[in-house]
């Protein structure tokens, strides 16, 4: 999960703009032919970059690097790789090489140009549509490495094929010259010196991100370094390295357990109850390998990654529906078999048998069929009972030859059952009461007066008394304030029912209108934004690390949808004269303070100058202190309670759109956020201890 600081308006403002056929702008009342663009080559991707990598900020740049790195990977994939190593160098420039079979550089017949040439500026050339390059591939769309071609200021591939090592340079997508094969005594990029010459293949690529499309060219190792480790998980015996010739630090990833491994390390923070299990089936009459591996905790929390050819589908698909169906049905005929479910009780519901569950499902697939462009859900009906099958088989076998495993694995899902019933009466009586009809608002929240949730922003605020000033300094027209009390409940250690009983949890769920969990609702979403507000010191943080841990467990979609933000209090006022500045950081206070003392210098030497005399200086010390060289140093006020704000100053600094600084939460990674979460909330204290002990010296303490 991220954080990223902006500066929004609260609404929206729309400006009216002349009607182009009545020439409202002076422009043309006529459409014609001579309208008609057609873009050639590459040109497409550099007028519209955000049709082929999302945005041009830095989730778009990253995105260059994943689009080579995949090309490498589809060879991982088919076998003929097992070394991929990416370079951070110190000029921008970033370097993937592979020990693949290399890129063809023969004349491609169609084109009558290389196919090396052709693969990086033409879209939708490659190979991967006939199936005969590549039986399993991520990419199926033919635009990836000509798209980064595109989007780069200077890109350059070398190839070693066939005993020969060919090199083509590029310009913003156009070549600078032929493929032309190098002299051994050229100069060449980082080489694949791992590899005996004699058996020396593979494919380097440059690139040079283009700074006409990308306004901050600024690489973040820790992205790149996750993409290779999840990789290296989902493809055992592949090595990844990653090289950050920035600060000269290296890191590699090689894991002959693959997802077994990957489940373990999802699970280190937690106490497990059995060995993992692990599946891997082919199903030659179509090509496609299921690798499953799964494991209980003793949390409260799923964890299930879908992946189809190594992409991470997020929004699961045909073969999470497999994995979860045949998991449900094994888990309850076992239980039946073992006397855990009498003949009269229910069956366990999927939803029980998924508490504390860790898993991760791969599938690879000669011919996937993503839903959409963002390839986050997978639609080929056929694997979802490939899947099932090799789960069912494997799951029951077990079962059976592991009966204490089996025992404890039942049980927990029969304690999930039984809290599941106590939460759902738990949340019958509360809507009787009316807490959660959207008809009953809780007593403390301060409501607004839009109802268009889109214009309408909710505060959970830190305390009465800041709720207090909140309320006094809102903006009552869309503006609403939740005061809570104390700190809540860390749901990473909690059920469903024990949450419903809490009464702070319970005012925000009534207030947010959606319900949560499986019960979760955006259509009854009452509010666009929730905006956490908590006080700058320790306290503040661990209310807010309690309430990101609520709403990412139980409201997961208004974080996926960009809907919760953090507000940002100032921790410093400074006043010099009539002069009021508002700092929120250290840096910031320091720049204020030499501004206002360098404007108060000037504004004297303006006073002598016209000769004029200067006024007394007010002795308040609320707008400055002597300084002893006849001028005045600003006063500085340190705020570390909302509460020791008016309402004024609350409006003016942190409730103000035009004024106010947000950090908008972002789920850039889920795995990675889970493990936050579950390091730093669940109740494993081992390796909260470590990661504490790990980071002390980062901590920004304020004593």
């Amino acid at each position: 999960m991220a954080m990223r600081t902006t500066r929004r308006n609260g609404r929206d403002m729309v400006k009216k703009r002349g009607d182009d056929r009545n020439g409202g702008d002076g422009g043309r009342t006529t459409y014609g032919a001579e309208d008609i663009q057609v873009l050639e080559g590459l040109e497409a991707v550099r007028r519209r970059p955000g049709m082929y990598i999302g945005t041009t900020d830095l989730r778009g740049l990253h995105h260059l690097v994943r689009e080579v790195l995949d090309n490498s990977i589809d060879e991982a994939m088919n076998g003929v790789c097992d070394r991929i190593d990416v370079v951070i160098h110190r000029d921008d420039r970033i370097t993937v090489k592979d020990n693949g079979r290399g890129i063809p550089v023969e004349k491609q017949k169609q084109t009558g140009k290389s196919a090396l040439e052709v693969v990086h500026t033409i879209l939708h050339a490659g190979g991967k549509f006939g199936g005969r390059g590549y039986k399993v591939s991520g990419g199926l769309h033919g635009v990836g490495v000509s798209v980064v071609n595109a989007l780069s200021s200077h890109l350059r591939v070398e190839v070693h094929r066939d005993g020969k090592v060919h090199m083509q340079e590029y310009q913003r997508g156009k070549p600078l010259g032929p493929v032309r094969a190098m002299a051994r005594n050229e100069e060449q990029p980082p080489s694949l010196a791992w590899k005996p010459a004699r058996r020396l293949t593979g494919t380097i690529t440059t690139f040079t991100p283009d700074t006409q499309v990308f306004p901050v060219i600024e690489w973040d190792a820790a992205v790149i370094s996750q993409w290779l480790r999840e990789t290296a998980y989902l493809n055992k015996g592949l090595w990844l390295s990653l090289t950050d010739e920035r600060n000269g630090t290296s890191e590699s990833f090689y894991f002959d357990g693959g997802v077994v491994s990957f489940v373990r390390h999802l699970n280190k923070a937690h106490q497990i109850l059995h060995k993992p299990v692990y599946v891997e089936r082919s199903f030659p009459e179509n090509d496609t390998i299921v690798e499953v591996a799964f494991q209980y905790n003793d949390s409260f929390a799923e964890r299930t990654y879908t992946f189809a050819n190594n992409i991470n589908t997020m929004d699961g698909g045909a073969h999470l529906t497999g994995f979860r169906t045949a998991l449900t049905r094994t888990l309850n005929f076992h239980a039946r078999k073992i006397g855990a479910l009498r003949e009269a009780d229910p069956n366990l519901t999927s939803e029980d048998v998924r508490e504390g569950l860790t898993a991760i499902v791969s599938v690879k697939i000669k011919e996937p069929q993503f839903e959409g462009q963002t390839k986050t859900r997978l639609g080929n009906a056929e694997v979802q009972g490939q899947v099932a099958t090799a789960v069912n088989d494997a799951l029951g076998q077990y079962l059976d030859e592991n009966p204490t495993d089996a025992r404890r694995i039942i049980e927990k899902c029969l304690t999930a059952f039984r809290a599941r019933e106590a939460a759902r009466k738990a949340r019958d009586l509360v809507q009787r009461k009316g807490a959660l009809d959207g008809f009953s608002l809780p007593g403390k929240l301060a409501d607004c007066q839009e109802r268009d949730p889109e214009r309408s922003e909710l505060f959970i605020v830190e305390g009465d008394s800041a709720g207090g000033s909140a309320k006094q300094g809102r903006d009552r027209r869309f503006q609403a304030i939740l005061p809570l009390k104390g700190k809540i409940l860390n749901v990473e250690k909690a059920r469903a029912d024990k949450i419903l009983g809490n009464e702070e949890i319970r005012a925000l769920i009534t207030a947010v209108g959606t319900g949560i969990g499986d019960h979760f609702d955006m259509k009854k979403l009452r509010y666009g934004k929730t905006i956490l507000l908590a006080d700058a010191d320790v306290d503040g943080s661990h209310i807010r690390t309690l309430l990101l841990t609520l709403l990412y467990r139980h409201f997961r979609p208004l974080i996926e949808e960009g809907r919760v933000y953090i507000g940002l209090p100032p921790l410093f006022r400074i006043q010099l004269g009539k002069e009021v500045r508002w700092a929120y950081s250290d840096a910031e206070r320091d720049r204020f303070v030499k501004d206002l003392k360098s404007q108060a210098r000037a504004k004297r030497e303006d006073r002598k100058a016209k000769k004029q005399t200067e006024p007394a200086v007010p002795t308040n010390s609320d707008e400055g202190t002597d300084d002893g060289k006849g001028g005045r140093d600003p006063s500085i006020a340190r705020y570390k309670g909302l509460g020791e704000m008016n309402a004024d100053q609350l409006w003016d600094t942190t409730l103000n759109p035009e004024t106010r600084t947000l950090k908008r939460v972002e789920l850039a990674d889920a795995e990675q956020a889970d493990f936050v979460f579950d390091e730093l909330m669940g109740s494993e204290v081992e390796g909260r201890k470590k990661w504490i002990m790990a980071n002390a010296r980062k901590a920004a303490l304020d004593i």
